[in-house]
C-alpha cells in the first residue's frame, strides 16, 4: 500500500509510517490537507498525520480534516520527538547567523536556540529546512531536524537533544476512508456538540461516568462556521464494539446537538524497552 505523509524524506512523520507499515511504502506530501486530499481521491491507500503534541496540545487542523468525515482513524503512534541542530560538515555554531524549522520545532528548543542567538526561520518541515541546506549549500544557516534527517542529507550534527523539555511526544493517526482499524479496537475519538443550555456538557458526559468509561482526553474547538459555538474533541479508553460505550453513546446520542465517532482502534502500546 502507499501511505502518505506530510514533509520531506526524513520527517518525524515518515518515522511514524515505517513504524506502523513497515512494508508500506510512505509518499511524502507538503501539507496535511494534501494528504487528507490524496486519500479522499485514491492516489494513497492510507496516511498517517500528526494528531497532537505532548507539549503545544492539539493539532487544530487534522482534527478540522477530520471532522470533514470523510477520512476515519484506524491506528495511532506515539514517536519520541529528539531535535537536533544540523548543518553542512565543517560549520561552527559560531558559523550560524539562521536557523531554520519547523514553527513548533523551533518553539521546543526555545532556550538552546536563545543562547544560540542567530535567527530563526519558520519553514513549513523540519526535514525540509535539513534538505534546503544541503541543496542549496547554506554555509550559514542550520536546520532543527532529527539526526535521521542528518543521515539522509549529509549533514553534520553540531547539537543532540536540544529540546527544551525531554519527555516531547507526538502522536499521530493512520487514516484511512474505511473505518476498519489496523488491530482490535480499544480506544475511540470522537467529535460532539452540545446545545447552550445550562447542563449540556454534563448531560451529555454523565453517560461514561455512570458506565465507568474512562475520558483520556476531553477539548473545546471552534465549530468554525457559527461563530462563538464549540465542539469537544473526546478520547474514550473502550472500543466502539464493547457493549458499555455502545450503551454510554446511545445516551450520549440523545442528549447532544451532534456525535461524530472519527475512529474506533487500537491504543498505541510502547514495545519494551
Amino acid at each position: 500500500m502507499d501511505v502518505g505523509y506530510q514533509g520531506e524524506l526524513g520527517a518525524y512523520s515518515e518515522q511514524a509510517v515505517h513504524a506502523l507499515f513497515p512494508a508500506d511504502e510512505a509518499v511524502s506530501f507538503r501539507t496535511v490537507r494534501a494528504v487528507f486530499e490524496s486519500l479522499a481521491s485514491g492516489v494513497v491507500d492510507r496516511g498517517v498525520v500528526p494528531l497532537e503534541n505532548s507539549l503545544a496540545g492539539s493539532i487544530n487542523e487534522t482534527y478540522d480534516l477530520l471532522a470533514g468525515g470523510e477520512a476515519h482513524i484506524v491506528g495511532e503512534l506515539v514517536l519520541a520527538v529528539d531535535h537536533a541542530l544540523l548543518a553542512l560538515p565543517g560549520t561552527s555554531l559560531r558559523d550560524l547567523k539562521l536557523v531554520a524549522s519547523h514553527p513548533q520545532a523551533l518553539a521546543q528548543c526555545d532556550e538552546f536556540l536563545a543562547e544560540l542567538g542567530a535567527e530563526l526561520v519558520p519553514v513549513y518541515d523540519t526535514a525540509g529546512a535539513a534538505k534546503r541546506i544541503a541543496e542549496e549549500r547554506r554555509t550559514d544557516e542550520g536546520a532543527v531536524a532529527s539526526e535521521r534527517a542528518a543521515e539522509m542529507y549529509g549533514l553534520a550534527v553540531l547539537a543532540r537533544h536540544i529540546q527544551t523539555n525531554p519527555e516531547n511526544q507526538t502522536r499521530f493517526a493512520a487514516i484511512a476512508l474505511d473505518p476498519a482499524p489496523i488491530g482490535a479496537p480499544d480506544k475511540t475519538s470522537l467529535i460532539l456538540v452540545t446545545g447552550h443550555q445550562p447542563g449540556s456538557l454534563y448531560q451529555c458526559l454523565r453517560p461514561f461516568a455512570d458506565r465507568g468509561v474512562n475520558l483520556s482526553k476531553l477539548e473545546s474547538r471552534p465549530v468554525g462556521h457559527t461563530p462563538w459555538r464549540y465542539r469537544f474533541l473526546l478520547d474514550v479508553d473502550a472500543g466502539i464494539e464493547d457493549p458499555t460505550l455502545a450503551q454510554a453513546l446511545r445516551e450520549v446520542e440523545a442528549a447532544a446537538s451532534a456525535l461524530q465517532v472519527l475512529g474506533s482502534y487500537p491504543r498505541w502500546r510502547h514495545e519494551p524497552g
